[in-house]
């Protein structure tokens, strides 16, 4: 079919709130494919992630970006600072808030007014509020920033979703794609790897876990019918190390099993995985590690 609209449309949209929102969920949601790792504890994502979404006349460049936190050590640091940098990149920032939501910093307002770039607001989860009680949050975040929408979404269930979607490609910048239109993301195959056996580590290790561990690739050899890969768990601490691997190498075999499932999903083919647990005391405290895993 000949293309009848000669204005084709493309460009930013920064995904940003605080740990918890839904945002990777919602860019997951909005571009049709698993992206960006999400559980239900916060601060599960650390990189600022990109997917896109294509069509004839358009294209979004959605970037999850990590939660908006009061950083302690220096790895919540860099997750700010990326944050806040696809932001100032974006042509327009969405601000998502879970319905309920009553502790938002008054920084987090003054960063959003000072990226000087159109506002959105989206108050997620809105299948959890049968009341509408949300009406009310809306009218108070309002009051505080000048958002030029609001929409109303479940992105669990894609309430919404065609609305923000339309909103968005009515109001980009008109522009030739940035990237080809059948790429989803510019990360490497690694990299999603990478997030996949982390996401394992969220969804199988309590408390301080998850937080204190991070995923470097030693190898990824990638075959037409198999990927080989070996990867690093890096964690803080000796008693760390004990939990990850458990009694026997039980827990983690577990993972391993786990996250190879996941990533034959996402890559389509047969994996072959192997884990190893290495100790790097208190590394999330030293900008030189927080480098070296790339953050």
């Amino acid at each position: 079919m000949e293309n009848t609209n000669l204005v084709h449309r493309s460009g930013f949209v920064a995904i940003m709130g605080k740990p918890n929102a839904g945002k990777s969920t919602l860019m997951n949601a909005l571009v049709g494919e698993k992206l960006s790792i999400a559980t239900h504890k916060a601060q599960t994502t650390r990189h600022r992630v990109i997917g896109i979404f294509s069509d004839e006349d358009h294209q979004i460049i959605f970037l999850d970006t990590p939660g908006l936190i009061n950083p302690k050590y220096a790895l919540q640091r860099s997750m700010v600072q990326s944050a806040e940098k696809a932001g100032r990149d974006a042509d327009m920032v969405l601000f998502l808030v879970e319905t309920g939501e009553d502790r938002i910093p008054e920084e987090a307002f003054e960063s959003l007014k000072k990226m000087n770039k159109p506002l959105l607001l989206g108050i997620n989860k809105i299948d959890r509020d049968a009341t509408g009680s949300y009406e009310s949050l809306i009218t108070d975040l309002i009051a505080k920033v000048p958002f030029k929408e609001v929409f109303r979404l479940s992105a669990l269930r894609g309430d919404g979703l065609e609305e923000l979607m339309a909103y968005l490609k009515e109001h980009l910048p008109p522009g030739p794609a940035f990237y080809p239109k059948e790429d989803l993301s510019e990360h490497p195959e690694r990299f999603f790897v990478e997030e996949l056996i982390r996401e394992q580590i969220f969804l199988q290790y309590r408390q301080e876990i998850p937080y204190n561990a991070a995923v470097s690739i030693l190898q990824y050899d990638d075959q037409v019918d198999l990927a080989t890969i070996e990867a690093d768990i890096i964690v803080g601490r000796d008693g760390h190390k004990g939990i990850i691997i458990g009694k026997g190498g039980a827990a983690l075999k577990k993972l391993g099993t786990a996250a190879r499932l996941e990533i034959e999903q996402f890559i389509g083919k047969q994996v072959h995985l192997k884990l190893f647990v290495k100790v790097r005391p208190d590394w999330r405290d030293h900008e030189g590690f927080v480098r070296s895993y790339g953050y």
